[in-house]
């Protein structure tokens, strides 16, 4: 099925102006989400506010929004006042700046969107991506929707352009905010943990080698429900034993991954069993014939 576009904005540096579609490029709709019903009767649940200071139900009407300055004290809001203070949807990405794509950190990518270009905007567009791609650098801009003001990131994939939403340095944690010792590495345990990650290194990322096994069972699942089936519990898997010193870890980690190889080839390789032939099963005697003397 084709994909449906879920807004128009126009990507702008300079006085180049690119007309564009947006397009989602995650799926969170794919989540397996379950709702609350009533043990009884297993009718849906309908959520209800409560009033904490006088245990009364509390319809929408009678709802406003506050903010917490201190503990038990809130500053209301309308929503006039709200409306007011959110940003204007230009229906424009404004690009400010171009950076190294490794300038930045994934720790900062927020939401994805796929870019395609408009009526009229195809050249600019192929003209863009492929600068980006030449440079090897990523434009950095501003794009306001939904009331809100996002840091946007615009990065050439394949034939196209995806506009990554980034966030703001205060909903970032800093690494530095962790209690994290300086311990000295060995020169024989450095060796033989990267003999270990060129054991398991990989040309490229094939993000279909993954698969979400516990959404695929949990599906399973829903739908032998469906049929009128019961579901077998599978027991937890034990735990392995633990290894305490870290050179036997490393070195068991390259045996194991050395003998899985060789052991798979060696399945490979090995000539089946013959089978057994058929023992024939002896020929039935013939039936005497027995002549009766006539009387």
């Amino acid at each position: 099925m084709a994909a449906r576009s879920i807004a128009s904005l126009t990507v702008s540096f300079g006085l180049v102006s690119i007309p564009v579609k947006l397009y989602s490029a995650t799926e969170a709709s794919r989540a397996i989400s379950f709702n609350l019903l009533h043990k009884a009767c297993g009718s849906r649940l309908r959520q209800q506010y409560f009033c904490i200071k006088e245990d009364v139900p509390v319809s929408r009407d009678d709802m406003v929004k506050g903010y917490e300055f201190t503990k038990d004290q809130y500053v209301i809001f309308s929503p006039e006042e709200l409306k007011a203070m959110e940003e204007a949807g230009t229906h424009m990405a404004e690009i400010t700046e171009f950076v190294p794509i490794d300038a930045i950190d994934p720790v900062y990518f927020d939401k994805a969107y796929y870019l395609a270009p408009d009526k009229g905007g195809a050249k600019p567009f192929a003209l863009l991506g492929e600068a980006l791609r030449e440079s090897g650098r990523c434009a950095i801009g501003r794009w306001a929707a939904r009331g809100k003001q996002y840091i946007v990131m615009i990065r050439p994939i394949e034939d196209g352009l995806v506009m990554q939403q980034l966030l703001y340095a205060r909903e970032v944690r800093s690494i530095k905010d962790l209690e994290i010792p300086h311990t000295e590495v060995k020169p024989q345990e450095l060796k033989l943990a990267k003999q270990l990650i060129e054991q398991q290194a990989s040309d490229a990322f094939d993000p279909d080698a993954y698969k979400d096994e516990v959404t695929e069972r949990i599906e399973a699942a829903i739908q032998k429900k469906v049929e009128g089936q019961q579901i077998t519990l599978a027991e937890e898997p034990k735990a392995g034993a633990q290894v305490i010193d870290l050179m036997d870890a490393l070195r068991a980690s390259l045996e194991k991954r050395a003998t899985a190889p060789s052991k798979a080839k060696a399945e490979s390789t090995r000539k089946p069993p013959k089978r057994a032939e058929p023992v024939p099963e002896p020929a039935a005697a013939p039936a005497r014939k027995t002549a009766r003397k006539k009387a």
